[in-house]
């Protein structure tokens, strides 16, 4: 891992591979790890594989005030020491809104944008309410008992029930992650604006990866989101919930080399 510094607190990255860039964003919950099998086939296909931490969660710190705007400064950030000019940016779940936000500021970096098990919305107000819940949760038992019950729930029944090993492995991991860490995230995600406007007015190609069991998307706003640009690439995957890059990985790492070839062929055809 490297390391920057946002708002003087620490900032894990990653960086493989050579080529054409490609930047990662994990979820909720999560790390870089969840990346981890994506390394070889995009390094070894001519991408270079840039994933980061974001705040509060793998090796980085915690920043203050953190919300999803800042996350996005993070992304920025860590592109600018990585000399990164433009690339590809795909981001799951709550990696997808601070993705969006990036693409808000900082369109002329980006060659295409990717939402992987994400959306452009606002949370609801049933939605606002369980994240309070979660929060009371992470507070009074903290974060082990809570990433126990919350990450089960983000895989389809079957795939959970024949990969005890991989979900145990991601909840040993996110349980090291402090409470504050969870709370902070959890917070930035219920006060999110909405972005359904920048998915509106976003110039270039947008590629949707989408799960037919996931329950943490509303199918309708899953569905939604595709008519608010004229550029998308939709890929719906069955029998896979909200983490498709262990239960469908060779479909969604194909899709979105496809993808990247094709923004990235678009922009020097411009």
């Amino acid at each position: 891992m490297k390391f920057t510094t946002f708002r003087n607190r620490k900032i894990a990255y990653s960086v493989q591979g050579k080529g054409r860039p490609i930047v990662l964003v994990h979820g909720f919950g999560e790390d870089s790890f969840v990346w981890k099998d994506y390394y070889p086939y995009f390094t070894e296909a001519g991408y270079s594989v840039l994933t980061l931490d974001l705040p509060g969660f793998g090796a980085s710190e915690l920043v203050d005030n953190l919300s999803i705007e800042a996350m996005a400064e993070v992304i920025h950030a860590v592109a600018e020491e990585a000399n990164l000019q433009k690339f590809l940016l795909v981001g799951h779940s709550m990696g997808g809104y601070a993705s969006l936000a990036f693409a808000k500021k900082h369109p002329e970096r980006l060659y295409g944008l990717g939402l992987f098990h994400s959306h452009p919305y606002a949370d609801s107000e049933e939605k606002k309410e369980g994240r309070l819940r979660s929060i009371e949760v992470v507070k009074a038992k903290g974060t082990p008992l809570f990433v126990k019950q919350f990450i089960p729930n983000l895989f389809a029944p079957k795939f959970a029930q024949s990969h005890t090993f991989l979900l145990d492995k991601l909840i040993h991991r996110a349980a090291r992650f402090r409470d504050e860490s969870v709370i902070a995230a959890l917070e930035a995600m219920r006060t999110r604006p909405d972005q359904s406007e920048v998915l509106r007015q976003f110039p270039l190609p947008v590629l949707f990866i989408l799960g037919q069991e996931d329950q943490a998307i509303p199918k309708d706003a899953a569905m939604e989101q595709i008519t608010l640009t004229d550029s998308a690439s939709i890929l719906l995957l069955e029998e896979v919930a909200h983490m498709g890059m262990f239960e469908a990985t060779r479909k969604t790492q194909q899709a979105i080399a496809q993808f990247a070839e094709f923004c990235i062929n678009l922009a020097q055809t411009a």
